[in-house]
């Protein structure tokens, strides 16, 4: 028997070999839950030493029920399922994986860039209807000299500007946090979200949801954008106000969106986004490689690892649990 319960809450894939080769050194066997719901993480998790998460809720119910829990890794960068603080107040380190996928983000929010700027999508699918002219595309603008405004400036976006610059785009940002001399560093101008907002042809969204971001982009944004503007979410559905969203593109106050997330996973039947052929619409995939998803996992479970070892893990979330826990820093 496992020295250590570490619990997978809820999971979508299909191996678990790279978190079993991390755990394995410390003879340790993963427990698989399919929790949807607080209860049901509750009841599975209750007397684990580490929990696993993708999807399922670990809210500040859930964590005051914990009666071993040492570590919380989430798959992924964001860790909006998790409530930080009460995790932080109860001394549960909290770890996510800040780098596994920087290139894959980027280069998707690129193809969704690409697509609407040269409006590849709508061409591909007036083709395959029947139709040879590309006419209907009118109009194309040249995308040299154009800008692109990102919302957010961390390790994904700072990759995003490189790419774009290479294609001749114009890069400026807004993120309140990253200082003014590392944006210059990249060639890369500050700016408020309004101004941004004005500015921009291209604005890609890369910020990550919570209490500051959600709905950040709404009716006041969308009034302030350029006609001929294309809006791109590879981050959190919910940073965009999707009826602001909808009623902008309806309104016809932008050109178009390319979005990989949405306010509602998965897109609900009804959605008007999907009657517009100017919106690119993809599943949430943009994190998605198969060397990031098997990084991802190793990381993830090194988290764990590091913690049940006794060190402070290499993603540290909530860096003031270190006043409550006392564990050694890895060299």
């Amino acid at each position: 028997m496992s020295r250590f319960k570490v619990l997978v809450t809820d999971f979508e894939y299909d191996t678990f070999a790279p978190e079993q080769e991390v755990l394995d050194k410390l003879g340790i066997e993963l427990t698989f839950a399919q929790c949807r719901t607080e209860d049901e993480v509750i009841e599975a998790a209750k007397d684990a030493d580490a929990l696993i998460n993708q999807y399922a809720p670990i809210s500040r119910k859930v964590i005051e029920s914990l009666e071993k829990c040492k570590v919380i890794s989430r798959y992924g960068i964001g860790f909006n399922t998790i409530d930080v603080d009460a995790a932080t107040e109860k001394g549960i380190i909290v770890g996510n994986v800040t780098d596994y996928c920087l290139d894959e983000v980027s280069d998707h929010a690129m193809a969704l860039l690409l697509s609407s700027a040269r409006k590849v999508t709508m061409l591909n699918n007036t083709v395959k209807g029947g139709t040879w002219d590309y006419k209907v595309s009118i109009p194309i603008f040249r995308l040299r000299g154009r800008t692109l405004g990102l919302v957010g400036f961390g390790n994904i976006p700072q990759t995003v500007a490189k790419k774009a610059q290479a294609f001749g785009l114009n890069v400026i940002a807004y993120d309140p946090f990253v200082p003014e001399t590392a944006a210059n560093q990249m060639n890369v101008k500050l700016v408020t979200l309004d101004e941004l907002c004005e500015r921009s042809d291209f604005i890609s969204v890369h910020a990550p949801l919570n209490q500051h971001t959600q709905g950040m982009i709404s009716y006041d944004q969308f009034n302030k954008m350029k006609k001929e503007a294309f809006i791109i979410n590879t981050a959190r559905g919910p940073v965009i106000d999707e009826a602001a969203l909808i009623a902008a593109l309806q309104e016809e106050k932008i050109a178009g969106a390319g979005l990989d997330v949405l306010e509602i996973e998965p897109i609900k039947p009804d959605n008007p986004l999907l009657k517009m052929d100017h919106v690119i619409l993809n599943p949430h995939a943009a994190f998605y490689s198969v060397e990031a998803e098997a990084e991802l996992k190793r990381k993830v479970a090194q988290n764990v690892a590091d913690v049940l070892s006794g060190y402070y893990p290499t993603y540290l979330v909530n860096r003031n649990v270190k006043e409550k826990v006392s564990l050694k820093d890895k060299e």
